[in-house]
């Protein structure tokens, strides 16, 4: 009998605070580069049901990376694998747009449930495969930003105007989480916040879940600083982001996406002063685009996983990984580089709450 997701996450806190644990990299700069045509985004070459299935979908499917999960799972598998054959601890599952809002951009609002069940069994998998007693593997069931934001007029004649409201959010994350938790993830991750109501929302449907199933996972917040601000895109700062939060009381928070590591420095050095009670995560881009780059970005293995490793010794990360433009050679090099140092410290204020959890 498979163990619960709630025995196996049970083991996260004191691996965090014991060690820097190391999360994957980026999806879709891995996707992109098997240069997948948009008959094999409809499942040509993949399993013949899915083929059969979607080689007439009316809509061009081209970029509807979640919708490989069902098309080319094996595309995906090979990706989680690479990552946790590079030593990753946690796999963000490939469910970054699977929402219902999300995907109707592509006219696929019906196929969400079954794009996060399908790409949470693939990750289950993979870290089945890969755990040993000695370095268990985690499945962190992503929950992304949606194209519309509950927080920001669409219309800049029409500063009320909204495209989304809080319940369809709601909605939309609580059918996301459930079938995220049923494919098998460990944890829960809220990432690239860039609108503090949309994540609320999110935070709402997994509390809401959780009643609902008598099951608790924790939880994983990252926002997104969006430039040299020191705001996310809603206008928060990061500490005031923070409080906005707390009361979800996550295992950790952190930041990711929008920043290489070292535009992002000074909001981690932030977040670790106004959280201290609550781990710490941080996985940034690899630096700035660069269209030179195979991976569109500037940042070489060597270079952002120097710079983490300056996170590191400095005492301000528990997880440290990658967003856009890292890859598995990003991964080993970043868990080579914080291998040994030691890990933030936190309050007792967190061992508190998970132990009445």
């Amino acid at each position: 009998m498979p163990t619960p997701a709630y025995t196996r996450a049970a083991e996260l806190p004191a691996i965090l605070a014991r060690r820097i644990a190391i999360l994957d990299g980026a999806m879709g700069t891995m996707i992109q580069r098997f240069r997948l045509t948009e008959a094999q985004y409809r499942g040509e070459g993949g399993p013949a049901e899915a083929y059969a299935r979607f080689k007439d979908f009316p809509r061009d499917v081209k970029g509807n990376n979640e919708l490989l999960s069902i098309t080319w799972p094996d595309v995906i598998r090979d990706i989680h694998e690479g990552y946790l054959a590079a030593g990753a601890d946690l796999i963000e599952t490939n469910t970054f747009g699977a929402t219902t809002i999300a995907q109707e951009d592509y006219g696929m609002a019906d196929l969400a449930y079954e794009m996060n069940l399908a790409s949470a069994k693939l990750a289950r998998a993979a870290c089945d495969k890969f755990s040993t007693p000695d370095k268990p593997r985690f499945v962190a069931g992503a929950l992304g930003p949606t194209p519309k934001t509950a927080s920001i007029s669409p219309d800049v004649n029409d500063p009320g105007a909204r495209n989304v409201d809080f319940e369809a959010l709601r909605a939309a994350y609580y059918d996301q989480t459930k079938a995220l938790a049923e494919g098998g993830a460990d944890v829960l991750l809220v990432e690239t916040i860039f609108d503090t109501l949309n994540a609320k929302a999110a935070l709402f449907a997994i509390d809401e879940w959780f009643e609902a199933s008598g099951e608790r996972l924790p939880i994983l917040i990252s926002g997104t600083v969006t430039d040299a601000s020191g705001r996310i895109l809603s206008g928060q700062t990061v500490t005031a982001f923070w409080h906005s939060v707390r009361h979800a009381q996550p295992l950790a928070v952190g930041l990711n996406c929008a920043l290489g590591a070292t535009l992002m420095r000074p909001y981690i050095q932030e977040l670790h002063k106004a959280a201290p009670d609550t781990f710490i995560s941080c996985y940034p881009n690899a630096g700035l685009p660069n269209p030179m780059r195979d991976t569109g970005f500037d940042e070489t293995p060597e270079v952002t996983s120097r710079l983490l490793h300056e996170f590191a010794a400095e005492g301000l990360v528990n997880i440290v990984g990658g967003c856009c433009g890292t890859t598995p050679e990003h991964i080993g090099a970043i868990g080579q580089a914080v291998r040994g140092e030691a890990p933030r410290g936190v309050g007792r204020g967190l061992f508190t709450a998970l132990a009445a959890a």
